[in-house]
């Protein structure tokens, strides 16, 4: 497969694609060292939450849809050389064990770099969805990719 570079991109583009099984073991192990709040690692506790019920943190829901993402980036072969940042990031809806997410990716304004001429700077939105079709975090990342060798 060919690599996919900065001008092989095109405002508008959208792909969708993962597949990523949330299980009850992975929420409270990633919640119990990087977001022990009780909604994310008590059963319990999460029934008298807000969400009902045990759910992922929103940074474990980032952190699924960064390895889709990357996932996709290898099978997909885009020349990325990583992100700058992000420009938003909201958590729409809880996700729970026994949902399965997926990713919705649109190619949103492009741009070549200034400073370097080698890289052009791609904005995209994101959005992590459940089995339901659901958007459960939309958020819009910046990604540094490779323009073509000339």
């Amino acid at each position: 497969m060919p690599t996919k570079y900065f001008e092989d991109l095109t405002v508008g583009e959208t792909s969708t694609f993962g597949s990523r099984e949330v299980t009850r073991e992975e929420v409270i192990e990633f919640a119990t060292k990087y977001d022990p709040q009780p909604f994310h690692i008590d059963e319990e506790a999460a029934k008298n939450s807000v969400f009902g019920a045990l759910c992922a943190s929103g940074w474990h829901t980032c952190a699924m849809m960064m390895s889709m993402l990357v996932e996709n980036m290898s099978e997909t072969k885009l020349a990325s050389m990583g992100s700058p940042g992000l420009d938003k990031l909201q958590w729409l809806k809880p996700v729970f064990p026994g949902d399965t997410l997926s990713l919705r990716s649109t190619v949103t304004e492009k741009r070549e770099s200034k400073s370097r001429p080698n890289i052009g700077l791609v904005k995209m939105q994101q959005q992590v969805l459940n089995q339901k079709g659901e958007i459960v975090a939309d958020l819009i990342s910046n990604a540094m990719i490779v323009r073509k060798p000339v």
